[in-house]
């Protein structure tokens, strides 16, 4: 089955859901990614949102914030974001699905400024909640395009911290969010339209997992900020099944985020 870029990230997305686990659920391509791994192969899991909404299953309706009405309507909680926010502080939310504009080499996000903080080039939407999941959350996946200007050696401003800019060797990876006070967490998988990177623990660095069905090395890293380093094990995405993007397609039917 033929399939778009956007549609193989979500289904990618879905895949690294687990049953039972709490995941923490943005909009658009997050949300289709719950409902998608809700209809297959995690149906326990639940959905935790900004708003302090806690779902067992996807709202019926196309969303278009996440406080749309659809989104409150059959919610198994409806609260106040501190109280989201505080299971992620007791460590209560095991998966935090989250998009960024700019992206670098030890997994840091940007969501706030392209270029200089004062005489910005764009100013972007900020945090909102990205922040706390990549603090708080267990582990944390993102999802974005792939291009030079997203993935950059070093983003232009830390919004969500990933594994930091290490200075010391002896403060990488993990042992750098320990350092600063984040005990657990941090990026576990970058999937992007042209593959999926995972991040070494001890070095906090991005490894590219598999490379997506019909792209060449050449273009992935001509459309990657830093130099690939590839896993040992690196191979070729799975393509979706004709299950998964049935799902996906009836959940978003006019393709409105996955054209």
């Amino acid at each position: 089955m033929e399939y778009t870029s956007q549609e193989l990230m979500v289904i990618c997305a879905a895949r690294q859901i687990q049953d039972h686990e709490i995941v923490f659920i943005g909009i658009r391509l997050p949300l289709l990614a719950f409902a998608v791994a809700k209809r297959t192969h995690a149906p326990h899991c639940l959905g935790l949102f900004e708003e302090g909404i806690l779902r067992e299953t996807p709202a019926a309706e196309c969303l278009y914030t996440i406080g749309d009405p659809a989104n409150i309507c059959g919610a198994l909680w409806t609260t106040r974001t501190a109280n989201v926010m505080g299971l992620m502080a007791s460590g209560e939310v095991q998966m935090g699905i989250i998009g960024s504009a700019q992206v670098d080499y030890y997994g840091n996000l940007n969501t706030s400024v392209i270029g200089d903080w004062h005489q910005p080039l764009q100013r972007l939407p900020g945090s909102g909640g990205a922040a706390d999941i990549a603090s708080l959350a267990q582990r944390v996946t993102i999802i974005m395009q792939h291009d030079h200007g997203r993935l950059q050696t070093r983003v232009n401003y830390i919004t969500s911290p990933g594994y930091g800019h290490p200075t010391e060797a002896e403060f990488m990876g993990v042992r750098w969010r320990q350092h600063v006070g984040l005990p657990r967490g941090g990026p576990a998988t970058l999937i992007t339209t042209l593959g999926i990177f995972t991040f070494d623990k001890r070095t906090g660095r991005a490894l590219l997992q598999s490379i997506h069905p019909g792209i060449s090395q050449d273009q992935l890293q001509r459309q990657t900020g830093w130099s690939v380093q590839y896993a040992v094990d690196c191979t070729v995405t799975r393509p979706p099944t004709e299950e998964e993007l049935h799902i996906l397609r009836q959940c978003d039917p006019e393709g409105r985020w996955t054209k």
